[in-house]
């Protein structure tokens, strides 16, 4: 779509070494764990190393059959990696479908980009009802803005020609061409992002005391292993294996196993439960901080809706009107240099304007002129 605006925005070429000179809008890590580090936390904890280590003295001399406590240590961390991993590549699809773009002038023409694809001094043009994808500078045109997500103010905001645009914020009524100020990690609301990450993790009561009897026991595990060897080996002058079975059965009696493995039993019932409901769940334990809650308070966010309206039925004031509704309205809806949620919903509703408008034709702002067809 061509423009007959008085400025240019950037070329492919300029905005690629405008991106290789790291002035690209790198998106903001990941709010998921990594594969990896889902792996680790499950596996490397203290609880499993004291068991694998038992596990271990009991293979090297071949007690087999008492080795099937091991299942059960295997089978709680294969739990809670596999509700992680889910959780993990279920907010990873909503990210992907849910993944904003943007508007930029590129080449003389408007073209639709990834957000992540914007550079600094990109020049892009906003409408109502689209997200502000990185904080910017208004260029031409007027525009309201809500930035209650910023402020806490649910009062619009109104931008003229020379004010700042912060990402973060949505346009709720006019249009305007701004240019891109700051981009990645100096966004407005990238930096409250990573501001709002440095908050202490959510408190889990059962796993606190679960950690508090593990290290309560790793530090009588050892000392009491050894002594129970030494005293079956060579004072009772037991056989090695009889030395080391015995001594596997006193230890493993410190170690809560069958707890454990009841706690992350039930969660993953409660999870389950949750998941047919359609909520999303990324921590077994999120389920015990639900469990806390006598009062939940929602708010629409915007992530997975979007604030339309639409029309629902139109009632005749007058019984037979002087011209056709749809042409007097098509007519209106031409010239109206206004784009807020209830002219959209009259647009969508009279896509023809009774002859006036191409079917389903939107008139850019940066082409509305008076009389503009």
């Amino acid at each position: 779509m061509e423009t007959n605006l008085p400025f240019c925005g950037l070329t492919e070429a300029a905005a690629r070494r405008v991106r290789e000179a790291g002035n690209g809008n790198t998106p903001p890590p990941s709010i998921t764990k990594s594969t990896s580090q889902i792996i680790r936390e499950n596996v490397c904890t203290l609880f499993n190393l004291f068991n694998v280590l038992i596990a271990i003295a009991l293979a090297l001399v071949g007690a087999w059959s008492n080795l099937l406590f091991i299942l059960i240590i295997a089978l709680n961390t294969v739990i809670g990696i596999v509700q992680e991993l889910h959780a993990k590549r279920l907010v990873e699809q909503i990210a992907v479908l849910t993944a904003p773009k943007a508007r930029a002038l590129r080449d003389g023409e408007l073209q639709e980009i990834p957000v992540k694809e914007l550079v600094l001094g990109d020049v892009i043009s906003l409408e109502s009802g689209m997200q502000i994808p990185a904080d910017a500078l208004v260029l031409e045109g007027n525009i309201e803005t809500d930035e209650s997500l910023l402020t806490g103010e649910s009062i619009p905001v109104q931008k003229a020609p020379g004010e700042e645009l912060f990402s973060g914020s949505a346009a709720v009524s006019g249009a305007c061409m701004a240019r891109v100020e700051r981009v990645g990690a100096d966004n407005y609301a990238t930096r409250l992002t990573q501001e709002a990450k440095a908050a202490a993790p959510g408190h889990s009561e059962l796993l606190t005391s679960m950690r508090k009897v593990t290290r309560f026991t790793g530090f009588l595990i050892p000392p009491l292993g050894l002594l129970l060897f030494l005293q079956a080996y060579f004072l009772q002058g037991a056989p090695l294996f009889n030395a080391v079975t015995t001594t596997a059965a006193g230890l493993l009696g410190m170690l809560p196993k069958g707890l454990v493995l009841l706690i992350t039993v039930s969660l993953t019932v409660g999870v389950a439960k949750l998941a047919r409901s359609r909520v999303l769940v990324q921590n077994l334990f999120s389920l015990e901080s639900l469990a806390h809650v006598d009062v939940l308070c929602l708010d629409k966010t915007g992530t997975l809706t979007q604030g339309n309206m639409q029309v629902e039925r139109m009632v005749l004031l007058a019984e037979t009107p002087p011209i056709p509704l749809a042409e007097w309205m098509g007519a209106f809806l031409t010239h109206i240099d206004d784009n807020n949620a209830t002219f959209q919903a009259m647009w969508n509703y009279f896509p023809d304007g009774g002859g006036v408008l191409e079917p389903t034709a939107k008139i850019p702002f940066s082409s509305r002129e008076s009389g503009a067809p």
